[in-house]
Order: structure tokens, then sequence, then C-alpha cells
């Protein structure tokens, strides 16, 4: 199982309430894509944070993670979602089943 966590930095004029905005379209948008098991996108609690918005989304696969990145919806979030409203990108991906070989994630 790989989990794909993104932190974003925010446009300064992305204002609390665009922020939810972008919270509530990012689970409804990338649920819609079969190859993802499950998504999480929340607003940091530390309101001095650089990285005040993130979303993670969990599949199976390392060649899954790349299906999703190619998928029509998920290029739509970014185009929607994430260019207009962020300055800024710091993401990784993480097997997290400890008896997987990284080798073939």
């Amino acid at each position: 199982m790989i989990a794909h966590l993104a932190f974003y930095k925010l446009q300064p004029e992305v204002d609390p309430e665009r922020l939810e905005t972008m919270v509530r379209t990012t689970r409804s948008l990338l649920l819609k894509i079969p190859e993802i098991l499950g998504v999480h996108s929340g607003r940091n609690t530390d309101p001095n944070s650089e990285w005040p918005f993130f979303f993670s989304i969990d599949v199976s696969s390392l060649a899954k993670l790349e299906m999703v990145k190619d998928d029509p919806l998920y290029l739509k979030f970014l185009e929607s979602v994430i260019r207009p409203n962020t300055a800024g990108e710091f993401a990784f991906s993480f097997e997290t089943d400890p008896t997987q070989d990284l080798r073939y994630s």
C-alpha cells in the first residue's frame, strides 16, 4: 500500500473560506478515481505554518499512483484546486506495508 502525501503553500489571496472549499473539493474529486482507496485533506492546526493545506491518497502500488497522476479527474483537480490556489508543494510517497519490499511497491 502506498500513501502519497502532499503539502502546499497557499497564494496570498486564499482566505479561510476558499481553503475550506479546497478541502471539500479535494475529497469529492479524488474519491471518484477508482485506483484511489482513501483520501484525506485538511488545514494545518498551526496558523503560522508555511504549509497550511495538505492531502493524502492511498493506492495499492506505485503503478496505481502513476495511473492516478494520468487520470483526467486528477488533472482536473490539479487545474481547478491546486494550481490556482497554491504557491509551493512538498510531496512524498511512502510504502505502508512493513512486509513489502520497496523494489516491488
